[in-house]
């Protein structure tokens, strides 16, 4: 009798053991972040455009919070990566400017938020574009992701583009480098961990085919999932079932290019519908946000903003930003003051139990809840070289081309009135603030890829060169 006793009380504690670890790490949330790569402030409806339809992002924007000011550290797609993932300014760790060599890359150095989950025993995947270093060392599987499918690079085509039901403009394509790509459809690689393979699909689709797999493989334990997506960076490539929507756009590039957000768009709704079906949307935070702003280009737009990718004008900048959590995250909420995607990291850390003690970012939960006023950040700031911009409170102060140019945000969002030479106060006191920042920053690990690939610009009649 004492040992039946015995043995139902074991069986017991084990049952309630396991009801308990099942009900840790039901209680943790998943992470899918989804980020874009040079979609425009007013490229989808997020912020009052409706040129192109984008339900699943105004998705979820009405179920959890849309941020107006939403910043990034770089205009430019590699150093932004670097800061997302590691919750720093690059420039505390050199990686300044586009990965020059192969042999540049994201320090190992540096702990990464898949690091950091996986170390409080969460699957961890990255599904799309690195562009954080191209020498093996700098695979992804060596920065805390347990898989990795898509490209190291920031450069591919979407599909063969002699395809029939592909639709390309401006195709203008640099010939194939030596390498192991030669003969290859991509220019760059597709890699499932650090094997490359032939992807037939249209990338963008084949990027939320794998997305989806790893949903279903870990929706039994706690998971962090980071798509970032290829679209909408050129080369402008999308098949016939996205283009045959815009029969009403004439110029080429734009059906293109909007064809491309539509399939962007059709991808963060796959991803939703897989957490709702496996009934994990109610426990999973969703973050949403582009590495920079639209190219300064005809057929994309970061409208009202100013200018776009390359720059340190809001249009470079200053990104779509949307997250949901539901039941944590207020419904329909709009967000007005600035946050960064250095906030990411610490958000997330803070949302799964584990909140961290460094960093350049802040847990935006108490803000967005509520619970906590003020602004998360009083001052942002950026450096690209020479050029360099700093954001305190509503105040925007840009060096770029040897010249200053100082708006107040708050009257001017679309950076069109100069006040450098009459808010002299001002302009002085930010230049300190930014230099006090600068001087406990690194100096560049590498040389800047120059301006070959980023052409001058010209505000209000002065050209600018920005270095990548």
């Amino acid at each position: 009798m004492k040992w039946i006793t015995a043995t139902w009380r074991g069986v017991a504690l084990l049952t309630l053991f396991c009801c308990a670890s099942t009900f840790a790490d039901t209680s943790r949330p998943n992470v899918v972040l989804i980020l874009a790569d040079d979609l425009g402030y007013c490229d989808s409806e997020l912020y009052g455009c409706d040129d192109v339809p984008t339900p699943n992002l105004m998705r979820i924007a009405e179920e959890g919070v849309r941020f107006t000011d939403g910043y990034v550290t770089s205009p430019v797609c590699s150093p932004s990566r670097a800061s997302l993932l590691t919750g720093l300014y690059q420039q505390r760790f050199g990686h300044e400017f586009l990965p020059a060599k192969p042999t540049d890359g994201l320090p190992d150095s540096e702990k990464t938020l898949a690091e950091a989950l996986k170390s409080h025993g969460y699957a961890t995947g990255i599904v799309g574009k690195w562009h954080l270093g191209l020498d093996l060392k700098f695979n992804p599987t060596n920065y805390g992701f347990d898989e990795f499918f898509g490209s190291l690079e920031g450069w591919t085509d979407y599909i063969d583009p002699k395809r029939d039901d592909v639709n390309i403009s401006r195709p203008g394509r640099p010939p194939l480098p030596e390498g192991p790509w030669q003969g290859r459809r991509n220019y760059n690689v597709i890699m499932r961990g650090t094997e490359p393979v032939v992807e037939d699909e249209y990338l963008t689709e084949a990027y939320t085919r794998e997305a989806l797999e790893f949903i279903e493989r870990h929706q039994d334990q706690p998971f962090f999932l980071y798509v970032p997506h290829l679209a909408v960076h050129q080369p402008l490539q999308v098949t016939q079932r996205y283009y045959d929507q815009f029969p009403h756009i004439k110029d080429e590039s734009r059906r293109v290019y909007a064809a491309m957000t539509v399939a962007l768009d059709v991808s963060v709704g796959a991803i939703l519908n897989s957490l709702e079906r496996h009934e994990l949307l109610e426990n999973t935070l969703v973050i949403f946000l582009s590495d920079n702003g639209a190219g300064v280009a005809d057929y994309c737009t970061n409208d009202p903003l100013r200018l776009g990718k390359q720059t340190l004008f809001e249009g470079g900048v200053r990104v779509p930003f949307v997250m949901q959590w539901p039941g944590t995250v207020p419904r329909g909420k709009t967000f007005e003051s600035p946050v960064s995607a250095l906030d990411v990291y610490p958000t997330v850390m803070a949302a799964v139990g584990a909140p961290v003690k460094h960093g350049d970012g802040v847990d935006l939960m108490p803000y967005v809840d509520g619970s906590k006023q003020g602004q998360p950040h009083k001052t942002l700031y950026w450096r690209s070289g020479a050029n360099w911009a700093i954001r305190h409170y509503d105040w925007k102060l840009i060096h770029a081309g040897g010249r200053d140019w100082l708006y107040n945000l708050a009257e001017d969002i679309g950076e069109r009135s100069n006040l450098a030479d009459t808010e002299i106060r001002t302009l002085r006191k930010l230049r300190r603030i930014h230099r006090r920042w600068n001087d406990r920053m690194l100096s560049p690990a590498w040389k800047s890829m120059g301006t070959k690939t980023s052409p001058a610009f010209s505000v209000d009649g002065v050209q600018i060169d920005w270095p990548v």
